[in-house]
């Protein structure tokens, strides 16, 4: 199966795109594309296009059902009948606060809210460009189908820490943290998996998939808010954390 590892961003700039094959538990990522225009990023995508195919999506892909339901009925000026939790925070977000104690950014609440947006409208140019469905998957898909995750879960699942890799200082983190990969994923020999976050999150993310793929990680609870909401594809925590 194909795999698309994404690390979404609202600039294509700041956008990191992992292309990997997976063969039953091995997984190859073949290389890394790091866009610099829209077009570029719909194109590395359409150009790795097998089907089936399953992209992984750095980005909520969701938004706290309480959210939509509340400002539905808002009138300015007027307290709002949902608390805070329920309004900006979904239910995958304080699973993986629970589980793993990193919060994810509150797509109810913060800036990841464009990427979010930004996301979405990549998944609908991708469907009207390749003239498929592309929903989201809930089990293993025999189709081309997205799932969203998130690269630092997956890191702590799997028993890695995923301090200080972000940014220009982060190289030699980023490093160690390709080294550790390597058992998991069959890395290229690229160096922007060193030189760019965006591209070694992009490969987190296909770790993320290839843990979808095996059944590894954690399931809704309540599959009808999931729905609704999103959910974030993680494997559970590693023993040792």
């Amino acid at each position: 199966m194909r795999v698309v590892g994404i690390d979404m961003a609202t600039q294509p700039n700041k956008t990191g795109i992992a292309i990997a094959t997976a063969v039953g538990d091995h997984v190859v990522l073949e290389r890394v594309v790091l866009p610099t225009t829209r077009a570029a990023l719909v194109e590395a995508i359409v150009d790795a296009f097998e089907d089936p195919c399953l992209l992984a999506i750095d980005a909520p892909l969701g938004w706290p059902v309480a959210l939509g339901a509340t400002l539905a009925e808002h009138v300015a000026g007027h307290p709002l009948a949902a608390s805070t939790n329920e309004m900006f925070l979904r239910e995958t977000d304080a699973l993986v606060h629970r589980v793993f104690g990193k919060k994810p950014l509150e797509v109810g609440a913060d800036r990841i809210a464009r990427t979010a947006h930004a996301a979405l409208k990549l998944i609908d140019d991708l469907r009207q460009t390749l003239a498929v469905e592309l929903p989201l998957a809930w089990a293993t898909p025999t189709n081309p189908c997205a799932i969203e995750v998130y690269p630092a879960a997956t890191l702590l699942a799997h028993g890695i820490s995923p301090r200080g890799y972000k940014g220009r200082g982060g190289g030699g983190v980023r490093a160690e943290i390709a080294r550790r990969l390597e058992p998991l994923v069959e890395l290229p020999p690229d160096p922007q998996l060193i030189e760019s976050d965006h591209a070694l999150d992009a490969a987190i993310c296909v770790l993320a998939a290839a843990d979808f793929l095996a059944g590894r990680c954690l399931e809704p609870t309540h599959a009808d808010i999931a729905q609704r909401e999103g959910w974030i594809w993680t494997a559970p925590p590693a023993p040792s954390l």
